[in-house]
C-alpha cells in the first residue's frame, strides 16, 4: 500500500516538473521571434531609406546644372532664389510667415501653393513636417528653396492620412516671405526693463512731491 503511495507521488512529481520544464521552454521561441522581428524590422527600415536615397541622388544627377546641398538629417535641397544681402534665418521662437508647394517624388503636384494657402509656423514650437522643421532654419527672407525629403523626413509610415501615402519621398519648395520675433516674449521682457528706473524714482521724488502737497493743503 505504501508502495503504491510513493508510486503515486513520484508519477505526480514527475508530471509537475515535466510541466513547469516545458512552460519554461515554450517561453523561448517568443523571445527569439522577438528579437528576429526588431532585427528584420531594422533591416527593411535601412533597405528602404537606402531605396529613397537612390531615387533622390538619381533626380540629383539628372539635374547637373541645380546644385543641391547635403543635409546632416539626410535631405537635399537647392536654392530657386537666393538671397545674398540678408544674412540672418528664423531661429526659435520666431514667426515664419512662408508658402508651400508639396509635389511626390516624379514632380506631381499634391497639394499647390492655393490648396495650402499662406503658412504660419513658430520656429520650433510647432509641430510640423520634420523635414521643414529644419530645413526653413536654412532660409532667409524673400527666398525660395526646393527640398527634397525622404518619407523619414515628410510623413514617415503613416503618411498624412489624406493624400500622402506611407513612406513616400516629397520634393517640397518653400518660399520665406518673412520672418519676425514672437512679439509675446517681447512684450514679456519690456516691463522687466521699465522696473528698475520706477523702482528708483520714489527715492528722489517723494520729498519733492511731499512739499507740494503741503503746499497745496496747508
Amino acid at each position: 500500500m505504501n508502495y503504491l503511495k510513493i508510486s503515486i507521488y513520484s508519477l505526480l512529481f514527475a508530471v509537475l516538473l515535466a510541466g513547469c520544464k516545458h512552460h519554461e521552454e515554450a517561453r523561448r521561441p517568443i523571445s527569439r521571434a522577438s528579437g528576429t522581428f526588431m532585427k528584420k524590422s531594422a533591416d527593411r527600415n535601412k533597405k528602404l531609406v537606402a531605396s529613397e536615397e537612390d531615387v533622390i541622388k538619381k533626380i540629383i544627377k539628372s539635374n547637373p546644372k541645380v546644385k543641391y546641398y547635403a543635409t546632416k538629417k539626410g535631405y537635399w535641397f537647392s536654392y530657386d532664389e537666393k538671397n545674398n544681402t540678408e544674412t540672418t534665418a528664423p531661429r526659435k521662437g520666431d514667426i515664419a510667415y512662408f508658402n508651400l508647394e508639396v509635389k511626390d517624388i516624379e514632380g506631381k503636384v499634391i497639394y499647390s501653393e492655393a490648396d495650402l494657402g499662406p503658412q504660419t509656423y513658430y520656429v520650433d514650437k510647432q509641430d510640423i513636417m520634420m523635414g521643414l522643421r529644419d530645413g526653413i532654419k536654412y532660409m532667409k527672407k524673400n527666398e525660395t528653396v526646393t527640398f527634397l525629403f525622404p518619407s523619414h523626413m515628410a510623413y514617415g509610415y503613416h503618411g498624412d492620412n489624406k493624400k500622402i501615402g506611407p513612406n513616400q519621398s516629397l520634393i517640397c519648395t518653400v518660399t520665406l516671405r518673412n520672418f519676425v520675433p514672437d512679439p509675446a516674449q517681447s512684450s514679456v521682457a519690456a516691463p522687466a526693463a521699465q522696473t528698475k528706473p520706477a523702482a528708483a524714482k520714489p527715492a528722489v521724488s517723494k520729498p519733492a512731491a511731499q512739499t507740494k502737497k503741503d503746499t497745496l493743503n496747508p
